[in-house]
């Protein structure tokens, strides 16, 4: 057996790429299922169309997501933060020292104005800080959409470690304060 073994190792590459053909070209078709990029191209510009751009900002996405109501309390904490360091946020007993307010603004607009907040907070050692994101109160039949956001942002954010619904006096379900990591 060893014998067959040695003897396959001994082929030449010249041997063992007897039969092989040349390429004719060497430059790859980049173009999506072969579709040139033309404007003047209707095809091209109907999958245009049919495409929609996810935007991702901070890992932050503009994807759909799983909607709240607008008197929704919200809590969040991350693995190990301690029960009684939530208590006193929710209870608002950790002063928060900046604030964000997000009425009026788009979704895209409000994911960057967020991730933008957070940076600069963590940043400037911040400890808690306070996001107004609104109730969506104008239509009876609005979703809190920037609520449902932030929601979800604020759970994939680098340096959040914990939010919840804020005070009556600060917002209420309107508002969350949020509490950040220190960076070291």
């Amino acid at each position: 057996m060893k014998d067959q073994k040695d003897s396959a190792e001994d082929i030449s590459f010249t041997e063992a790429m007897q039969g092989v053909t040349r390429h004719e070209h060497d430059k790859a078709d980049l173009q999506r299922n072969h579709i040139k990029k033309n404007k003047d191209n209707a095809l091209y510009r109907r999958q245009a169309a049919t495409e929609v751009e996810e935007k991702v900002v901070d890992g932050l996405s503009d994807e759909a997501v799983s909607l709240v109501e607008s008197n929704e309390e919200l809590v969040f904490a991350n693995p190990g933060i301690q029960f009684s360091l939530l208590k006193r946020l929710k209870q608002g007993h950790i002063p928060w020292e900046q604030g964000l307010d997000l009425h009026g603004y788009t979704v895209d607009q409000a994911r960057d104005m967020l991730s933008k907040f957070i940076y600069e907070a963590r940043r400037d050692q911040n400890r808690c800080v306070l996001v107004v994101h609104g109730k969506a109160h104008t239509s009876e039949s609005q979703q809190a959409l920037i609520k449902s956001y932030v929601n979800e942002w604020l759970q994939r954010l680098n340096g959040v470690l914990a939010f919840c619904s804020a005070q009556p006096k600060d917002g209420g379900t309107g508002a969350l304060y949020v509490l950040l990591q220190k960076i070291k």
